[in-house]
């Protein structure tokens, strides 16, 4: 029951970052009536709080290594503050209140997803490459499990008649599932913790791994950039109101189903071929979105199928290349996944921080009739910049050493 116990921790944590990445902006500006520049400002802001906290996070728990069934308790117990008091805020809430409860958020989401991912070794049944793939595949397996439980759940609550688009009711059931979880995988942190020595730049840098963190914040940015604006680009520029939870369940059932096949893909010919072979599906994902008719579901419909599998490959292959250079070179774990952390925290923070701020100045108000010019900003943003910056990603991989496949 081990790695099961993984992927429920990490559905948890999943199902956590959906409603703080997705749901958060289209429930500030509608619900609370936020502005989307103030709302991409704070999110910016709330992570200049992540620039120091987490690597401090990563590095207390590489420094106190038998208290991470504390930090584990601490992580869920945030979690199941927090979303009931976020998702219950009312319209006209103060912009301080709206800010302390996702500084909480966001820090128990941090502790918990780097004690997760830093644990790598501890957690795997042998610190082999091979079986640190397996255990990405079940970790990230449960992730996107956790996604599609939360990209469904506000559409199910609001069909059994909550109110207020079923927020309030998602925030009281995120906060249960946290607790449910805590109690649940007990037993995993109560293995001996695998440890390594401290992390130094230099160490980093002769381990592969600041590659392969420059690797994870640009290839971060095209998926930030997307989840962002996934519920405008489906409503306001393709007009499908109401067809944004399917898609985006289709997305990510379509990123979990190719997760254990991306894995063995990877044990049998190697992490960088099996990237080359998967990046290729978002870039032509991004180039059919860009030229998509409005009201044209099926052709988007394929799209998240391509691209979310694209995504599988991305989440099950990065982190576990990074768990086996850090393995390898005897380092910490779980400061240097402080800082992967980061890396893609900061992605999406600038994804928020330039697009949002962006399609306020082209005039793009969401659920309202928009110009134009606007909704074609909206399109630039959401697919042609994203296939720039993939595009990018996939050069990088072009470029990282080729290995013989894990043993």
């Amino acid at each position: 029951m081990l790695y099961p116990r993984v992927s429920l921790y990490a559905l948890m944590l999943a199902a956590a970052g959906i409603p703080l990445y997705i749901h958060l902006p289209r429930f500030a500006a509608v619900n609370l009536g936020i502005g989307l520049g103030v709302i991409g400002t704070v999110l910016l802001l709330i992570r200049l709080v992540d620039v120091v906290q987490d690597p401090l996070i990563g590095w207390a728990i590489d420094r106190w290594p038998g208290a991470q069934m504390g930090f584990a308790v601490l992580a869920a117990g945030g979690l199941a503050v927090g979303f009931p008091l976020l998702f219950s805020l009312p319209q006209g809430a103060s912009l301080g209140a709206l800010v302390a409860i996702l500084i909480l958020l966001f820090s128990a989401y941090s502790l918990g997803t780097i004690l997760l991912y830093g644990r790598s070794a501890t957690l795997a049944k042998q610190a082999t490459a091979r079986e640190l793939m397996t255990l990405a595949a079940f970790r990230e397996g449960g992730q996107l499990a956790g996604v599609v439980l939360a990209a469904s759940a506000p559409a199910l609550f609001v069909a059994l008649g909550a109110g207020a688009q079923g927020y309030p009711a998602f925030g009281l059931f995120l906060g249960a599932l946290a607790l449910v979880t805590l109690v649940l995988t007990v037993p995993i942190w109560r293995r001996a913790p695998v440890t390594g020595q401290g992390l130094s730049f230099d160490g980093l840098g002769q381990a592969g791994a600041l590659r392969l963190l420059a690797l994870a914040l640009v290839n971060s940015l095209p998926v930030a950039i997307t989840s962002t604006l996934f519920l405008f680009f489906v409503e306001d520029r393709l007009q499908l109101p109401g067809k944004a939870g399917p898609l985006l369940i289709l997305f990510f059932l379509s990123a979990g189903a190719t997760v254990p096949l991306w894995a063995r893909l990877s044990n049998r010919i190697g992490p960088k071929q099996t990237l080359i072979i998967a990046m290729p599906l978002a870039i032509l994902g991004f180039v059919g979105a860009a030229m998509l008719a409005p009201g044209n579901l099926a052709g988007f419909a394929v799209i998240c199928l391509a691209s979310g599998a694209a995504l599988g490959a991305d989440m099950v292959v990065l982190p576990a290349m990074f768990s086996v250079v850090l393995t390898r070179a005897g380092l910490n774990a779980s400061a240097a996944f402080g800082i992967w952390s980061f890396a893609g925290k900061l992605g999406l923070a600038l994804a928020a921080f330039f697009t949002l701020p962006l399609l306020e100045r082209s005039g793009f108000v969401p659920g309202q009739t928009n110009s134009a010019q606007a909704l074609e900003t909206l399109n630039l943003a959401y697919a042609v910049l994203p296939c720039i910056l993939k595009l990018g990603a996939f050069g990088m991989v072009l470029t990282l050493p080729t290995e013989v496949p894990a043993k």
